[in-house]
């Protein structure tokens, strides 16, 4: 299928907005796909599954959902039938029953890994220093500024509810594991992959592959849009 017939939507996880996927808009828009970065607000599983819904109901043809981190568990939580294929990056994807939070603390974590609670508003931030430290320990300084500035909180009511029965179990999944990833080590991305029977790749990226290693992301991408 031509690359003009399929819609790209990246979906940004925890911390992060749709500026962090600016170096994989770029090419997949030049290449001819139409690509869209859907804002969620963090705030609860529901809202964000609603505000991902909202945008597939303005994408045209079929489309490859793409997840990033936390929106592993969002992008296979949504019932359009655009959605063709998906491809997770760096992703969480618990299985039917469990939370977010089940698959985020599943092993011991790095030992530069930061310690996360909420705030006094309930909300929880990811501490300055691990943007360097775990977060994006590859990125350059001009890169950390951005995600230190573009950083959104997250709310715990996205990450303890039980999902249902997740989408990858009907569609063609891919799943790029980033090899140095901090935030969620590598083994239980290895692992959650292989539950899903996704199609893995791996790229020596830190837990941001779509700021320091993008052209392993289009890469995956343009391989599942090979498929429809």
């Amino acid at each position: 299928m031509s690359s003009r017939n399929v819609g790209i939507v990246l979906v940004h996880g925890a911390w992060a907005d749709g500026s962090g996927w600016a170096k994989v808009i770029a090419p997949l828009a030049a290449a001819g796909f139409s690509v869209s970065a859907a804002p969620l607000p963090l705030t609860s599983f529901a809202e964000d599954v609603a505000a991902l819904e909202r945008t597939l109901e303005r994408a045209e043809g079929p489309v490859i959902l793409v997840g990033h981190a936390y929106a592993g568990a969002v992008i296979a939580a949504v019932s359009s039938e655009k959605v063709k294929a998906l491809v997770y990056v760096a992703a969480l994807a618990p299985e039917e029953g469990e939370t977010v939070a089940d698959v985020f603390y599943r092993g011991e974590p790095h030992p530069q890994a930061p310690k996360l609670a909420p705030d006094g508003h309930g909300l929880i931030y990811l501490p300055r220093e691990a943007i360097a430290t775990a977060f994006a320990q590859n990125a350059e300084a001009d890169e950390l500024a951005v995600l230190a500035a573009s950083q959104r909180p997250i709310s715990p009511a996205c990450i303890t509810v039980p999902v249902g029965r997740p989408l990858w179990k009907d569609r063609a999944t891919w799943f790029l594991i980033a090899e140095e990833d901090r935030m969620i080590l590598v083994d239980n991305q290895r692992f959650m992959a292989a539950r899903m029977k996704a199609k893995q790749r791996s790229v020596r990226a830190d837990h941001m592959p779509m700021v320091t290693a993008p052209a392993a992301v289009i890469d995956v991408i343009r391989e599942a849009a090979t498929t429809l």
